[in-house]
C-alpha cells in the first residue's frame, strides 16, 4: 500500500501544486491523519483535484501562520528568478517549506528501512536504475522513485527490509531540510538549472546538502572527477564516511578505466567487460557509484558483478536492440545534442552512425574528435544538410531522409564491413531533437527498434557475437 504520512498526524498542512505527485502528497497526508489545504493556481488542476474529492482551498486567502508545514511542488520557484507568492507567504509566517520527498524521508526515518539518495547533473537516472537492478538481482526488497519513475509518496510504505533508492534533483533537495540518507551519491556537477539557483556556487551548495546531516555511520559516495564535487568530498569527509570515485585517473577510493573497477580499500576488482549496457567511461562512473552504494547495503563483489552483467540498461540510452553476426544495433535516441552523442561515439570502436533531426546550436562540430571511429554517417531529418557540411571531406555520409532508409542502408554497409574490429555498431545517436519527424525521442527510438527487428537474421539476446 502507498505511503501514509503518519509523521504529520494532527498537523495542518498546505499543499501547492496539484499534478500527479501533488495529488499523491495530499492523499498521503490525509491518510496519515493531517488536515490538508490543497491549491493550484491552474484552474484545471484545482478543478480536477476537487473532482477527485481532495480538500481544495484557495491558499491566497489562508493565513500561513496557521499552517504547521507547507508542501511545495518542486518545479515552483523557491529562490530564483523570484520566490513564488506562496513561498513569500510561508517565509513571512515562519512556516517550514518542504517537498514530497521530505515527507518520504521522515517516514523512512521512523522505520528500519534504508535510504539511498542519488543526485548529480548527469547520470542520475542510469545510476538509480542500476542500483535498483543490482540490489533486486541480489534478492533485496527495493523501491525506486523520486525524480525517476514513481512519485515518492506513491511508493509502498516502509518495511524493515526495504531499501529506498531515490533519485533527487536539486529542486527536491532544496525542499528536504531533514535529508540524511544512509548512502548519499553525488555523480558530477556541471552548470545546470542556473535559472533556478542563480549561480553555480548556489547550485553546488544545494547538491552538497545531500551530506550535510550525515555522520560517520552514513556513506557519502562522491566523484572527484570535477572540481565542484572534489571540493564537496573534501568538506564532508570531516563528519561522514566519504568514499570517493574516479574514472579519470584521480586519486580515489574506487576507480575504473572502463574495463575494470578497483576498490583500493581491499584490492577488490570487478570486471565490466561483460556488462554490455555499461559501455564507456560515463557508465563506468555510474558503476563506481553503484558499487559503493550496494557494498554499503551488504552485497558481495560477486553479487554486484552479476548484477552489472545482467543489467539491461535504460530504454533509448545505449540500448542494444539486436545483433547480427558481429554487428550490434544500438538505440541511443535520447542523445538529442552533441554532448550526449559524444558519450556513445566514445564508447564504440567502429560505427555506422544514424544522425540528424532538428539540430541544436553548434550542431555536431564538437564531435569531430570522434570522427575517426565512424565508418559512415546516415543523415535523417530536417537539418541533415547542416550536419553534412560538418562531415564534408572528413567522413563518408549518405542523405537518407527517413529512419527506414537509414536503417536499411546502414545494416547492409555494416554487414559488409572489412575492418578488423571485433564488433561493428549501427548506432542511432541523433545529436538532434526529434520533433521534425517524431513527437519525442522515445517514439524515434521505438521506430528504430521496430525497423531493426524486421531485418533478416537479427537476434535480440545480449550475448556477445
Amino acid at each position: 500500500m502507498a505511503i501514509a504520512a503518519h509523521t504529520f498526524r494532527g498537523k495542518r498542512v498546505g499543499v501547492f501544486g496539484l499534478g500527479r505527485s501533488g495529488n499523491a502528497t495530499v492523499d498521503a497526508l490525509l491518510r496519515g491523519g493531517a488536515e490538508v489545504l490543497a491549491w493550484d493556481d491552474a484552474p484545471a488542476a484545482a478543478q480536477k483535484a476537487e473532482e477527485l474529492g481532495l480538500p481544495v482551498v484557495n491558499l491566497h486567502e489562508v493565513d500561513f501562520a496557521t499552517l504547521d508545514s507547507f508542501v511545495l511542488s518542486p518545479g515552483v520557484p523557491l529562490t530564483h528568478p523570484e520566490p513564488h507568492w506562496s513561498v513569500k507567504k510561508a517565509r513571512a509566517s515562519g512556516t517550514e517549506i518542504i517537498g514530497d520527498t521530505e515527507i518520504l524521508a521522515r517516514e523512512i526515518a521512523t522505520s528500519n528501512a534504508r535510504f539511498i539518495g542519488i543526485t548529480g547533473t548527469n547520470g542520475k537516472s542510469t545510476t538509480t536504475a542500476l542500483t535498483d537492478h543490482v540490489l533486486a538481482h541480489a534478492g533485496l526488497d527495493v523501491q525506486v522513485g523520486g525524480n525517476i519513475g514513481t512519485a515518492a509518496l506513491l511508493l509502498p510504505a516502509p518495511a524493515n527490509s526495504t531499501v529506498y533508492v531515490i533519485e533527487l534533483s536539486s529542486y527536491q533537495i532544496d525542499l528536504m531540510p531533514s535529508l540524511k540518507p544512509d548512502v548519499g551519491v553525488l555523480m558530477n556537477l556541471t552548470p545546470d538549472h542556473l535559472d533556478r539557483h542563480g549561480t553555480m556556487e548556489n547550485y553546488a551548495a544545494v547538491k552538497a546538502r545531500m551530506f550535510a546531516l550525515q555522520d560517520m555511520d552514513d556513506t557519502a559516495a562522491i566523484s572527484v572527477d570535477d572540481s565542484w564535487c572534489a571540493a564537496i568530498a573534501s568538506q564532508v569527509a570531516r563528519h561522514t564516511n566519504a568514499v570517493t570515485f574516479s574514472v579519470k585517473g584521480r586519486e580515489a577510493t574506487v576507480s575504473s578505466d572502463g574495463d575494470t573497477l578497483t576498490d583500493s580499500r581491499n584490492g577488490t576488482t570487478i570486471s565490466l567487460a561483460r556488462a554490455r549496457a555499461l559501455r564507456g567511461l560515463h557508465n563506468a562512473q555510474n558503476a563506481c557509484a553503484v558499487y559503493i552504494a550496494t557494498r554499503r547495503m551488504g552485497l558481495s563483489p560477486e553479487q554486484i558483478e552479476a548484477g552489472f552483467n545482467s543489467f539491461p540498461g535504460l530504454a533509448h540510452r545505449m540500448e542494444e536492440v539486436g545483433h547480427k553476426g558481429r554487428v550490434v544495433f544500438i538505440n541511443d535516441s535520447k542523445a538529442t545534442n552533441a554532448d550526449a552523442a559524444e558519450k556513445a561515439l566514445s564508447s564504440l570502436e567502429r560505427i555506422y552512425w544514424i544522425a540528424g533531426g532538428q539540430a541544436k546550436s553548434g550542431g555536431i562540430v564538437p564531435l569531430e574528435p570522434w570522427f575517426n571511429r565512424i565508418a559512415k554517417v546516415y543523415l535523417i531529418g530536417q537539418d541533415a544538410r547542416e550536419l553534412a557540411a560538418t562531415l564534408e571531406g572528413k567522413v563518408a555520409y549518405e542523405m537518407c531522409g527517413t529512419m527506414e532508409a537509414a536503417v536499411a542502408v546502414a545494416a547492409q554497409d555494416a554487414a559488409r564491413d572489412k575492418s578488423e574490429a571485433a564488433e561493428v555498431a549501427v548506432l542511432l545517436s541523433p545529436a538532434c531533437a526529434s520533433f521534425d519527424q517524431y513527437p519525442n525521442f522515445e517514439v524515434r527510438g521505438e521506430d528504430f527498434r521496430v525497423l531493426v527487428q524486421k531485418l533478416d537474421g537479427v537476434r535480440f539476446d545480449k550475448e556477445v557475437a
